[in-house]
């Protein structure tokens, strides 16, 4: 089972910036991908952005431009850099793992908050 913990949300002004981190720990395996979902009330919970080990990313075009995804594969850490955030960007941002033999891992939830 791969435990993974988040850090770095709070509050921002709309324009500004926030850094979300998540740590991973456990059985992990490379081959992995690792990424940032969120979830703002009464909405499904949806992709953000993804990275494989290989440092391949892809993300929703909501963000494209914004938000740059990264990954330090010898820490087990990934980072979500957020630029220009939006009101439309407050949600609770979960980090998530996945690996085909080991199946997914979620992150407690980290809040964002963008005052307009």
């Amino acid at each position: 089972q791969v435990r993974l913990v988040e850090s770095g949300g709070g509050l921002v002004q709309a324009g500004g910036s926030l850094t979300l981190s998540c740590t991973a720990s456990g059985r992990i395996f490379s081959g992995n991908v690792m990424g940032w979902y969120r979830q703002a009330p009464g909405n499904e919970r949806e992709v953000v952005a993804s990275i494989t080990s290989g440092g391949k990313s892809n993300s929703a075009d909501s963000v494209k431009g914004r938000f740059t995804i990264s990954r330090d594969n010898a820490k087990n850490m990934v980072f979500l850099q957020m630029n220009n955030l939006k009101s439309e960007d407050t949600a609770v941002y979960y980090c998530n793992y996945r690996h085909y033999a080991t199946g997914a891992s979620w992150g407690q939830g980290t809040q964002v908050t963008v005052s307009s």
